[in-house]
């Protein structure tokens, strides 16, 4: 099996110096090296946007898509070849934006899939306007204002909608951040972990500063409970001068694989396909 060094590609790096994407990419590399899997079964998933960029820097296979698009495309290639570890590399806008009804009714699917969000609470790649989670107040040369719209709650609304696997990492902690991931691929079902990820260029509030002096680890407190959902409602809300990261919750759940019959099933790559006759199909359209 790869060591991390192993999975660097020769891809040039496309983000900014400082860029919390390094710490994401740099713990993900540490999570495949203990998965103890062949890259050739992982498969990385994107949209658009820079965190997208993530699965060219990694030698796994890789499926890069359209904007907002990532989840359903993931949803299909575990549909397709259940066997296989699927990992969404997204964004703030990516997910929660243009991708936030592919959100909703994935993790109401509960599939078997990992989606790690860089959450930099900006827009990167088109240059600075607010995103779905950016603070309220704060000023863009888009709301030069300030930003009047409400935040959506990424951590909230995954509880709310059932999903069984809600964690929050971020970007400076890289074993802790490597962990999470590892524990969400090796979770049953649909698995949201929200990597706080400071853009060093475009957000000049949320930086690694500002979040170094708040970020605090839930599940080193052994009185914390991750599956009681009230008290996981309640750390999913705290945001301001502390923040937890850590597993917020975590149950138990029946899978899409598991209640369609996809798992009991053989991946379509390995049905047997030969002599079958398609005649009786074709009537209709003659």
């Amino acid at each position: 099996m790869p060591e991390a060094k192993d999975l660097k590609t020769n891809d040039e790096i496309a983000w900014c110096p400082g860029c919390g994407n390094f710490g994401i990419l740099n713990a993900m590399k540490k999570t495949i090296a203990r998965l103890d899997r062949n890259p050739k079964d992982i498969v990385f998933v994107s949209g658009i946007g820079q965190a997208a960029k993530l699965p060219h820097y990694i030698k796994c296979n890789c499926f890069n898509g359209l904007h907002g698009r990532a989840l359903p495309v993931a949803a299909a290639i575990k549909m397709a070849n259940h066997t296989l570890t699927v990992l969404v590399s997204t964004g703030d806008g990516d997910c929660y934006g243009e991708g936030g009804n592919h959100f909703i009714h994935n993790i109401r699917r509960n599939i078997d899939i990992t989606v790690v969000v860089h959450n930099n609470q900006i827009y990167g790649l088109t240059k600075g306007q607010a995103s779905p989670t950016t603070d309220p107040g704060y000023e863009t040369k888009f709301q030069p204002e300030g930003v009047i719209l409400e935040p959506l709650y990424p951590l909230e609304m995954a509880i709310a909608m059932g999903a069984g696997f809600v964690a929050r990492g971020y970007a400076l902690d890289l074993e802790h951040l490597s962990w999470l991931i590892l524990e969400g691929i090796h979770y049953k079902g649909f698995a949201l972990i929200d990597v706080l990820q400071p853009c060093v260029t475009f957000n000049k509030k949320n930086t690694f500063d500002w979040y170094s002096k708040r970020v605090y680890k839930i599940n080193d407190d052994s009185s914390y409970n991750p599956q009681d959902k009230i008290s996981a409602f309640r750390k999913a809300s705290e945001w301001g001068d502390r923040i937890p990261i850590g597993i917020v919750y975590k149950t138990e759940k029946e899978t899409y694989e598991e209640r369609s019959g996809i798992k009991k099933r053989p991946p379509l790559v390995e049905e047997q396909i030969e002599n079958i006759d398609i005649r009786e199909a074709l009537k209709e359209f003659i």
